[in-house]
Protein backbone atom coordinates (compact mmCIF):
# COMPACT_ATOMS: atom_id res chain seq x y z
CA UNK A 1 0.00 0.00 0.00
CA UNK A 2 1.24 3.50 -0.83
CA UNK A 3 1.80 5.93 2.12
CA UNK A 4 0.96 9.54 2.00
CA UNK A 5 4.69 10.13 2.77
CA UNK A 6 5.62 8.42 -0.46
CA UNK A 7 3.60 10.18 -2.54
CA UNK A 8 4.82 13.35 -1.38
CA UNK A 9 8.41 12.53 -1.71
CA UNK A 10 7.22 11.42 -5.24
CA UNK A 11 5.63 14.60 -6.49
CA UNK A 12 8.89 16.62 -4.66
CA UNK A 13 11.13 14.41 -6.76
CA UNK A 14 9.25 15.23 -10.14
CA UNK A 15 8.95 18.71 -9.01
CA UNK A 16 13.09 18.66 -8.75
CA UNK A 17 13.46 16.84 -12.11
CA UNK A 18 11.26 19.43 -13.98
CA UNK A 19 13.38 22.21 -12.49
CA UNK A 20 16.56 20.41 -13.40
CA UNK A 21 15.49 20.20 -16.70
CA UNK A 22 14.14 23.31 -16.91
CA UNK A 23 17.41 25.18 -15.53
CA UNK A 24 19.65 22.89 -18.05
CA UNK A 25 18.03 23.67 -20.81
CA UNK A 26 18.12 27.24 -20.40
CA UNK A 27 21.90 26.98 -19.82
CA UNK A 28 22.31 24.92 -23.38
CA UNK A 29 19.95 27.66 -24.76
CA UNK A 30 22.21 30.24 -23.53
CA UNK A 31 25.55 28.51 -24.24
CA UNK A 32 25.16 27.08 -27.80
CA UNK A 33 24.30 29.18 -30.64
CA UNK A 34 22.85 26.82 -33.01
CA UNK A 35 19.57 26.47 -33.12
CA UNK A 36 19.27 22.63 -32.90
CA UNK A 37 22.17 22.31 -30.27
CA UNK A 38 20.06 22.82 -27.37
CA UNK A 39 17.88 20.64 -28.33
CA UNK A 40 20.09 17.77 -28.95
CA UNK A 41 21.94 18.41 -25.81
CA UNK A 42 18.70 18.73 -23.87
CA UNK A 43 17.48 14.98 -25.42
CA UNK A 44 20.20 13.24 -24.92
CA UNK A 45 22.25 14.83 -21.51
CA UNK A 46 19.03 16.03 -19.19
CA UNK A 47 17.79 12.50 -19.23
CA UNK A 48 20.86 10.94 -18.26
CA UNK A 49 21.11 13.38 -15.51
CA UNK A 50 17.61 12.63 -14.87
CA UNK A 51 18.58 9.03 -14.53
CA UNK A 52 21.45 9.48 -12.62
CA UNK A 53 19.63 11.26 -10.21
CA UNK A 54 16.52 8.75 -10.50
CA UNK A 55 18.83 6.01 -9.41
CA UNK A 56 20.29 7.60 -6.29
CA UNK A 57 16.84 8.97 -4.89
CA UNK A 58 15.02 5.73 -5.30
CA UNK A 59 18.25 3.46 -4.88
CA UNK A 60 19.71 4.96 -1.66
CA UNK A 61 17.52 6.93 -0.70
CA UNK A 62 13.98 4.84 -1.39
CA UNK A 63 12.00 7.80 -2.31
CA UNK A 64 8.99 6.66 -4.90
CA UNK A 65 6.13 4.52 -5.17
CA UNK A 66 5.79 0.86 -7.19
CA UNK A 67 4.10 1.94 -10.42
CA UNK A 68 4.08 -1.77 -11.60
CA UNK A 69 7.23 -1.42 -14.53
CA UNK A 70 10.43 0.04 -14.94
CA UNK A 71 8.81 1.98 -18.28
CA UNK A 72 6.05 3.54 -16.38
CA UNK A 73 8.77 4.35 -13.88
CA UNK A 74 10.94 6.27 -16.41
CA UNK A 75 8.41 7.94 -17.95
CA UNK A 76 6.94 9.08 -15.20
CA UNK A 77 10.11 10.20 -13.44
CA UNK A 78 12.25 11.17 -16.63
CA UNK A 79 9.86 11.59 -19.37
CA UNK A 80 7.34 13.79 -17.93
CA UNK A 81 10.02 16.28 -16.09
CA UNK A 82 12.03 16.04 -19.36
CA UNK A 83 8.79 17.00 -21.38
CA UNK A 84 7.75 19.58 -18.86
CA UNK A 85 10.96 21.64 -17.88
CA UNK A 86 11.35 21.75 -22.09
CA UNK A 87 8.30 23.39 -22.51
CA UNK A 88 8.46 25.86 -19.37
CA UNK A 89 11.72 26.96 -20.89
CA UNK A 90 10.70 27.18 -24.30
CA UNK A 91 7.32 28.57 -24.08
CA UNK A 92 7.33 30.35 -21.18
CA UNK A 93 11.12 32.13 -20.57
CA UNK A 94 11.74 34.76 -23.41
CA UNK A 95 14.30 33.57 -26.04
CA UNK A 96 18.12 34.97 -25.00
CA UNK A 97 18.00 37.09 -28.20
CA UNK A 98 15.47 39.26 -26.00
CA UNK A 99 17.86 40.71 -23.40
CA UNK A 100 19.87 43.84 -24.23
CA UNK A 101 22.34 43.28 -21.53
CA UNK A 102 24.17 39.99 -21.53
CA UNK A 103 27.13 39.45 -20.54
CA UNK A 104 29.87 38.98 -23.39
CA UNK A 105 31.85 35.50 -22.43
CA UNK A 106 35.21 35.54 -23.52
Amino acid sequence: MVSVVNLVLMGALIVLHTLIAAVMTRFFRLRLKTQWGYILYALFLIPLVLLVSTLVFSGVFGIGVNLGSPTAALGVVIGMPLALGFTIDTLYVPPPEEYENLPNSR
